[in-house]
Formats: C-alpha cells, sequence, structure tokens
C-alpha cells in the first residue's frame, strides 16, 4: 500500500532522524538504555525472550528460533541487525517487518523520550533507539516472545536489558578486539554477560576453553547449560545446491529437519535452534516436534548463501570474518560448475587478507568492488592485490551494482556467480532482485 504525500513526508522525515543518529557511533554502556527503558515503561520485560549472541551464526539461529515459536502457535517478534535493504527488517513480527505507517508513529514517540534522556544521560545512540523501538514495537504488537539478536558482545550491548528464558551464545572468535578484548577468553566473557539468574543456557562452541567460560558465568547465575555438539548432536545426511537434510538428536527427541539454508554451518545453527526451543520446553512453554521441523524447514534468512537465480546460479553471503568465510569456501566447493566469479567487497576493518584467501580459493575471475557504506568500504586496490597475489585474475568495477552486472554478462549457464565479503554489498547487489523501496 502507497503512503499519502503527507504520510510519505512524515515518513522521510522520520526516516532522517533516525539515520541521522549515526554520528553518535557507538558507546557500549547499559546506563543509557536503562534509562530509556524506563522512561518507555520498561516494554523488555512485558513479553518472554530468547537473547542471541556469539561470533557467527547468532542472526541464522535467532531467525530459526523465532520460527520455530511462530510455528509453535506463539506471536513472535524478531530483531536482527544490521539490514540488508531498510532498516524496517530489523523488526519484525509473526515474519512481517514493521510497516511504514507504524514506524512514524513509533519514531515520532521515540524521539521525544529520547530528548528527555538527553538531559539525563546522553542522548542515545542509534543502535540504542533500534533496540528500544524493537522492544516498544514488540510490546505494542502483543507478542508472546521475542527473539533478540545482540548487536556485539553481550555484556554492555544495548540489548541486555532482557530477561531471557535462554541465552544462546554460538561460538566465539577473536572480532571487534578493540570493545570485545584481544583473546578469546576475554570476548567469551563479554559475550557471557548475556546469561542472567536462572535463565537456560545453549552454546555451540568447540572451544572448551570458551565454555569454561560460558560454564563458570552460567554457575554464578544458577543457570543451566547444553552444549550443541556433545549433548544435543546433529548428522548432516543429504544436500544439493538448494537445500538440505540432516538429523538433530535432541535431549527430547530425534528431529528429521530439512531447510533451504545452504551450508553445514547452517545444521549447526538449526541444532542450536533446536536445543534452545527445547530448553524453553522443559521451561513449561508448548512446542510440539512438528513445530521444530516446521520452523527449520519454513525458515527464510535473506543474505545467507541464498539462491538469487539459477543458470547461471547466483548466491548472495554475507560473510563477514575468516570462520565465516571459511564455512563459505566448504559450501562453495561442493556446487558444480564451469567456471567460478566471484565478486567481492569488504569492510576497510577486517582482515582482508584472511577473507580473500577464503572467498578467492576456488575462483576463477574476481571482480572487486565496493559497498553503500563508504567510509567503512575497504580500497578495492586492496582486496585486488591480495586476490593477485592468489594467482587469480581479478578486476575492479567500483560500483556494486555494475560489477554485479559485468559478472553476469561474463557468466555462462553453467557458471556460478558468488557474491560476498560484506553484509552491505550482500544489500546492495539483493536490491537487482528484490528492489528496495524508494
Amino acid at each position: 500500500m502507497r503512503l499519502s504525500t503527507s504520510k510519505w513526508v512524515d515518513y522521510s522525515e522520520s526516516l532522517k532522524w533516525y539515520l541521522e543518529l549515526e554520528r553518535f557511533g557507538s558507546k557500549p554502556e547499559l546506563e543509557t538504555i536503562q534509562i530509556l527503558m524506563e522512561l518507555l515503561g520498561s516494554p523488555q520485560l512485558k513479553f518472554h525472550s530468547v537473547h542471541v549472541t556469539g561470533t557467527n551464526g547468532k542472526g541464522s539461529t535467532a531467525a530459526m528460533i523465532a520460527s520455530i515459536l511462530q510455528a509453535a502457535g506463539y506471536r513472535t517478534g524478531l530483531f536482527t541487525s544490521p539490514h540488508l535493504s531498510t532498516w524496517r527488517e530489523s523488526l519484525v513480527v509473526d515474519g512481517e517487518k514493521i510497516s511504514q505507517e507504524d514506524s512514524i508513529i513509533l519514531i515520532k514517540h521515540i524521539k521525544q523520550v529520547c530528548e528527555k534522556v538527553e538531559k539525563i544521560k546522553r542522548h542515545p545512540t542509534q543502535f540504542e533507539v533500534l533496540s528500544a523501538m524493537a522492544f516498544e514495537y514488540f510490546t505494542e504488537k502483543n507478542v508472546d516472545f521475542a527473539v533478540v539478536e545482540v548487536g556485539m558482545g553481550g555484556r554492555l550491548d544495548a540489548t541486555n536489558v532482557l530477561k531471557p528464558e535462554v541465552a544462546v551464545i554460538t561460538n566465539v572468535s577473536l572480532e571487534h578486539t578493540t570493545w570485545l578484548g584481544d583473546t578469546i577468553q576475554k570476548i567469551a566473557n563479554e559475550k557471557a554477560g548475556i546469561i542472567k539468574p536462572r535463565c537456560s543456557v545453549v552454546t555451540a562452541t568447540r572451544d572448551d576453553s570458551v565454555y569454561e567460560v560460558i560454564k563458570g558465568k552460567a554457575v554464578e547465575n544458577s543457570a543451566n547449560v547444553t552444549r550443541v555438539g556433545v549433548e544435543i548432536t546433529y548428522v548432516p545426511k543429504t544436500a544439493d545446491t538448494y537445500s538440505q537434510i540432516f538429523q538433530v538428536n535432541g535431549g527430547l527427541g530425534v528431529y528429521e529437519l530439512s531447510t533451504n539454508l545452504l551450508g553445514e554451518h547452517q545444521v549447526v545453527n538449526a541444532a542450536t535452534a533446536i536445543a534452545a526451543g527445547e530448553k524453553l520446553v522443559k521451561r513449561g512453554f508448548t512446542i510440539m516436534p512438528k513445530a521444530f521441523v516446521a520452523g527449520i524447514k519454513d525458515v527464510r534468512w535473506p543474505g545467507r548463501l541464498e539462491v538469487m537465480q539459477r543458470n547461471p546460479l547466483v548466491l548472495i553471503d554475507s560473510a563477514k570474518d575468516m570462520e565465516a568465510a571459511k564455512a563459505l569456501r566448504q559450501s562453495v566447493k561442493k556446487i558444480p560448475r564451469s567456471r567460478m566469479i566471484v565478486v567481492i567487497a569488504i569492510s576497510s576493518d577486517k582482515n582482508i587478507p584472511a577473507i580473500v584467501a577464503e572467498i578467492a580459493d576456488s575462483a576463477d575471475h574476481v571482480i572487486v568492488t565496493t559497498h553503500r557504506i563508504s567510509h567503512r568500504t575497504a580500497d578495492p586496490a586492496i582486496i585486488a592485490a591480495v586476490v593477485a597475489k592468489k594467482g587469480k585474475t581479478v578486476e575492479i568495477i567500483p560500483n556494486a551494482t555494475l560489477a554485479v552486472k559485468k559478472a553476469l554478462q561474463l557468466s555462462g549457464p553453467d557458471d556460478f556467480i558468488l557474491i560476498a565479503g560484506s553484509v552491505f554489498l550482500s544489500g546492495e547487489a539483493r536490491e537487482l532482485w528484490y528492489p528496495a523501496e524508494i
């Protein structure tokens, strides 16, 4: 439905205010968001919640948990970030992102409250505002559950005003070291900060030292921990270019599952989501086995090894670090093709040599581009130099849309195009198939 002219002006002005909040940067601390929540009436405490953090897989896992809860009949909110095309993708209820009409009302309200917060402490950052809007929106929509993805870390993240039923820590590796610490254990401690008294905890970490940090924090909070890969196991069975079938051996049952999300890492994410759902069952919530099966089958998570078209096959992925890029490399190795053309853009604060080494490993030709967040995108010449050292043919096309179009021009029906390296590139490229709102 199109907005009226006056409503469109309202939406544009509201969006402008929200986007300009980026000037406040990132300020990891909880006092400001706590003040904001108090002035809003503590909406984050008016629904049940599952809080999800981790270095990789937290968005996919959150989407799977939300899909399971929705299949079980619960009205479910899902908060994730960053978005692909519009910020409204971050605020979802039962699979539908917040409408422009609702966002006008929400932003106007939050803006007024932020002015009050600024007089007490400081103006909330963009992420603090986004988190507050999610909690307020979920309350207004009377959700039963909200599945909330952490923005960065956990302990001092703006989302950490929740009192979750289940805290999920997918895995931990080195990331955001300036903010979170320079060792795996320090980062694990930050992520374990989402564990609250007497909640349930799920982790899929394979690192015993990380697990000891999580377990220690759980003991401090009288929380019980389930470790995926130990108490909950998984068995990949069959997979093709478009789907995969696998089995999860849970604590309450054995689940035969299928999903359109590609990559063996999604099997781990699904097992983690199953473990979280089983924790909720043990806490007294009703989730039948068929809801676990339907939730995993029906989940949609755009921009993560997402098939955009066939002949030539085009996949988009948001591999944001070395671990994600490594998982991506393992997945695309199994895809039959004549040639593989890679379109890549990476943010400047990432480990460019490591990510390029993984993504370009099987490429026959690489097109280096930029993404739309201009102050964060890496210089294409730097990426191209790394690619050249790998012995790959490479060219630079700074405009992402033109880079993807060139890849399509170069490819035949049996070739494979991979677009990867940044969630911002994924969002921009995806708009060739799914145009963004005006």
